[in-house]
């Protein structure tokens, strides 16, 4: 950002690329115009933990620059270099597979973890997986929701232990976790409606999983449980802080201590769970449950999402602010003018 700008809080709306710098072309809420130079990074298979995109804010405080990620705060100093270094040490370690399914035609998603013979357990090899599905989500124009599931009768064990084991120190472990916050955190602020089925149990690092996505679906067999004091140890994977948002501190602190295991009905009493369904049409019945709420148009559901993690991660300034923006250029656009011409609003 250029040093002598007035302007605090700034939203990407054009993206240049010219030997080899992204040129970020900003809005600010007096209208003016700045430039943010940054030079393209050349890490294995495109990570490029400052990248700039579309609908994105940056604020300048102190002489630091800030990203907001789909306007959640990430505070990435000293953190790229973890990142580069985490995902070149997790690529190679375990088995299992994380694969992508998108449907263009209903803008749903699905991400299905595959590692049964290891209960689902996360490898090395599939945290990287996942990355790379979440940055492609990232930027999916067509996109409306994402469904995040599992193959076989249990939801996730957590780490899988082969990358456990490889991993075990603090070094390393710090490594994991600032790679597994950079993915979680991007996919929890997807400008998408995001769903959890979970079928069997969701363990330790797997229940973490489920209080990324803005629902949790259970099925009649599911059960949720932070277990990771019982292993000597916490979240790792933001998970503490995440369900502190969903419950609170009170409910929160009562499931990370005494490592309680909740079925579908006892973690909808609480507010951890929002449907039941059958196991055997478990995949139907989520998908039908979110497609009830993605009726509208891509463009529309994406600014809905926005406008609600600007609300939960920013003030009240900064919230607002992202609201007008994300409202404006939906105002008098093609899915606004084909309602009007529809006379929709008083059917």
């Amino acid at each position: 950002m250029h040093a002598n700008t007035s302007l605090r809080t700034f939203r990407v709306v054009r993206l240049e690329f010219q030997n080899g710098v992204q040129t970020a072309v900003v809005e600010g809420s007096a209208g003016q115009y700045r430039r943010c130079r940054q030079q393209a990074t050349t890490t294995p298979s495109n990570l490029q933990p400052y990248k700039f995109c579309t609908g994105m804010f940056l604020k300048k405080s102190c002489n630091i620059l800030y990203r907001h990620e789909v306007n959640s705060l990430i505070h990435w100093r000293n953190c790229s270099s973890l990142i580069i270094k985490a995902r070149e040490k997790l690529a190679s370690l375990g088995e299992g597979q994380v694969s992508l399914v998108k449907d263009n035609g209903s803008g749903i998603a699905t991400i299905t973890l595959a590692h049964e013979q290891k209960k689902n357990a996360l490898s090395g090899k599939m945290m990287v997986q996942l990355a790379d599905i979440v940055e492609e989500l990232d930027s999916w124009s067509l996109g409306k929701g994402v469904i995040l599931q599992a193959q076989g009768d249990t939801f996730c064990s957590g780490g899988d232990l082969t990358t456990v084991r490889a991993i075990s120190n603090p070094e390393d472990g710090l490594l994991m976790s600032t790679f597994m916050h950079k993915t979680l955190t991007q996919l929890y602020c997807l400008p998408l409606i995001t769903v959890c089925l979970v079928h069997g149990k969701a363990l330790g690092g797997g229940a973490e999983l489920t209080t990324v996505t803005d629902y949790r679906i259970l099925t009649t067999e599911g059960k949720i449980g932070f277990v990771q004091g019982r292993m000597g140890v916490v979240t790792g994977w933001g998970g503490g802080t995440r369900l502190v948002k969903l419950l609170g501190s009170r409910f929160a602190l009562e499931l990370l201590s005494t490592c309680r295991m909740l079925n579908g009905n006892e973690a909808f009493e609480i507010g951890l769970a929002d449907h039941i369904v059958d196991v055997v049409n478990r995949h139907d019945e989520t998908k039908n449950w979110l497609t009830a709420r993605i009726s509208h148009e891509p463009e529309v559901i994406q600014a809905m999402k926005k406008i609600l993690i600007g609300a939960r991660d920013l003030s009240l300034e900064d919230g607002l602010l992202n609201e007008r923006l994300n409202f404006a250029p939906l105002w008098g656009g093609p899915a606004n003018i084909r309602a009007l011409d529809k006379n929709i609003k008083h059917k």
